[in-house]
């Protein structure tokens, strides 16, 4: 009983205009951010490098390089209101769920392969 009402006041919550991405894509996270009374948008792009979570709970992490040799993390709520919009800017051809091994290496060895996809030819 209480799980039913549970996932009907959350369906309220979640977003719609959600991409399809997984760990491995390279994303650009539009964010909506208040200073002193003035709004103004940020963008932050890198790869995802995990999901976690449901529902409104749900959560991706986002990893980019900045100045050349320093990594910089930060973990978004997939479906919170800050969240402007979500772009996929590459698809990653990686073979696991979770790319924290990505943590240890900067430059080349930190890229991730891009995902070839075959294009449908109408004959």
């Amino acid at each position: 009983m209480s799980d039913e009402i549970i996932k009907k006041v959350q369906s309220e919550y979640l977003k719609k205009d959600i991409p399809q991405f997984k760990a491995g894509d390279t994303v650009r996270v539009h964010l909506r951010i208040v200073e002193s009374g003035k709004t103004r948008t940020q963008v932050f792009q890198g790869i995802v490098i995990s999901r976690r979570g449901s529902g409104t709970d749900e959560t991706f992490t986002v990893r980019k390089i900045a100045a050349g040799h320093i990594g910089v993390e930060r973990i978004f709520p997939l479906h919170a209101k800050t969240i402007e919009k979500i772009e996929v800017v590459s698809r990653g051809k990686v073979r696991r769920a979770k790319l924290t091994y990505l943590r240890g290496r900067v430059g080349k060895a930190a890229k991730v392969k891009e995902l070839r996809t075959a294009k449908k030819s109408s004959k």
